[in-house]
Formats: C-alpha cells, sequence, structure tokens
C-alpha cells in the first residue's frame, strides 16, 4: 500500500535575519505561497498545509487558495511548531509520514521530496533528513551551513555548526564533508515523542535541534544527494537573486 504522507510547511512572520520574509513578492505572489505551490508538484502528497504563528501570513495565503493553519507564537523549532498542527488535525486524518520543508524554500524540488519520503518504505525508517557532499565553494568554518557525519548506511551519526570531521594535516583519510539540508521527514509518533522529549546538552550547545534525535537513541536516516539543493531565501541577497528568476519587484510586502 502506497504511504499516504502529509507536508507541513512552517512559516514565522519575524525571521531573525530576514524580518517579514515570509510575505517578500515573488513574481506577484508571496515567498510562502511560491513554496507550497513547490511542494505542491510532489506526487507524494496527500495534503501540503502551511502552518504559520501570524495572522498576516494566513490572510496572505487564503488570498492565493493555500490552505493553512494558525499556531501557537511560543514555538521555538519547526518541529514544534507542525507537531501542533499535526494533533490538530481533523479526526481520521491519519498519515504515514509527516514531512517539514522549511517556507523560505521556493525552488525545493519536488524529485527530492519524492525520494525522502520514499526512505519510509523501509520500516525501519523513524526520522530522516537530506544531505549532499560539501560544496568546494563554501567556508566548512561557517557556522551557519551545518554538517553531517555519517555512518557506513547513510544514518546520521552528529551534526555540528563545527567543521566536522576534522581533518588532520597529516592525514591520508578522504573522510567526506557533507552539508546538512534543512529537510526533515518523521513518522508522525517520533515527531510527537520529540516534542515530549527533553531539549539535549548538544542541542542548546549546537542550536540544532536534530540532535534532540541522536541524543535519545533515534535513528536519522540521511537522503544522500549528488548535487546541492538550490538555495532557500535566508537573506536579502537570496531574495533577490530568487526574485530574478520571477522578475519580481524589490521591495516586501
Amino acid at each position: 500500500m502506497p504511504l499516504r504522507s502529509l507536508a507541513l510547511i512552517p512559516a514565522r512572520l519575524e525571521s531573525s535575519r530576514l524580518p517579514r520574509k515570509m510575505l517578500a513578492d515573488l513574481g506577484g505572489k508571496p515567498l510562502i505561497v511560491r513554496t507550497w505551490e513547490a511542494v505542491q508538484k510532489a506526487s507524494c502528497f496527500a495534503k501540503v498545509l502551511v502552518v504559520t504563528d501570524a495572522v498576516e501570513i494566513l490572510d496572505a495565503t487564503a488570498q492565493h487558495g493555500v490552505p493553512a493553519v494558525l499556531s501557537s507564537p511560543s514555538h521555538v523549532s519547526g518541529s514544534d511548531r507542525i507537531a501542533e498542527a499535526l494533533q490538530n488535525l481533523p479526526k481520521g486524518s491519519a498519515y504515514d509520514v509527516v514531512v517539514n520543508v522549511q517556507g523560505d524554500e521556493p525552488m525545493i524540488p519536488a524529485s527530492v521530496l519524492e525520494n525522502l519520503v520514499a526512505l519510509f518504505e523501509d520500516p525501519s525508517v523513524q526520522v530522516a533528513s537530506a544531505c549532499c557532499p560539501w560544496p568546494q565553494a563554501e567556508d566548512p568554518q561557517n557556522p551557519d551551513r551545518v554538517k553531517v557525519v555519517l555512518d557506513a548506511f547513510d544514518q546520521a551519526l552528529y551534526f555540528s555548526r563545527a567543521a566536522i570531521p576534522f581533518q588532520r594535516k597529516d592525514s591520508t583519510s578522504d573522510a567526506q564533508r557533507f552539508l546538512h539540508l534543512g529537510l526533515y521527514a518523521y513518522r508522525p509518533e517520533r515527531l510527537l515523542e520529540f516534542t515530549r522529549l527533553q531539549p539535549a546538552p548538544s542541542e542548546e550547545s549546537e542550536k540544532l535541534e536534530q540532535l534532540r534525535f541522536l541524543h535519545n537513541g533515534i535513528s536519522i536516516k540521511m537522503l544522500r544527494l549528488q548535487e546541492p539543493l538550490p538555495s532557500g531565501v535566508d537573506n536579502n541577497e537570496d531574495l533577490q537573486r530568487v526574485r530574478l528568476l520571477y522578475g519580481s519587484p524589490s521591495s516586501l510586502r
């Protein structure tokens, strides 16, 4: 039987690097609507839903016919936000897989989402994410670029903002560095379990919520991509780059 999957797109209004970016215009539609449209192209989802803390985003999505729900503004992570939405779904809404797609990813390829969900055809997979080989142009010392070390079975061993694995000058090892891509998928029960677990010391130190799973013995299966994903919208430079693809004006709504 095919997996029944749900995509939830968390969208905060006041992001730290580019406030109100979810309402930024991309070719006549807000960024969050463009991300929803991109996710909607994936054939694996029974439903795609925006989850937001802001009435403004709720109103903007409604204007474009995009389904969205309002969540508490107090959540500290996207996982907590989408867990609330999952718990508030109408009775009888059962899903095998829940996928967390960041609201600032209007260029996310449908094939990546489909391949991520396909990992759950293996019943042992409880949580999954994605990574790619480290881009040569990227500085491994950049703490905004999260690294992940994998085992022989593409399970995550550790995530860090530090340049892992460390490469000694006299080492002949070809240990590969991977860039973590902020895309998550869960069995619903594992997502809800996440919200009940205490934050891990490593999570609080690194400010990486996925470390809570590893700290509690919950494996994360990694979808290993051959190439980096198209970049999301983290800052104004990213926004201007993506706008060129849509022919958008250069102002925030």
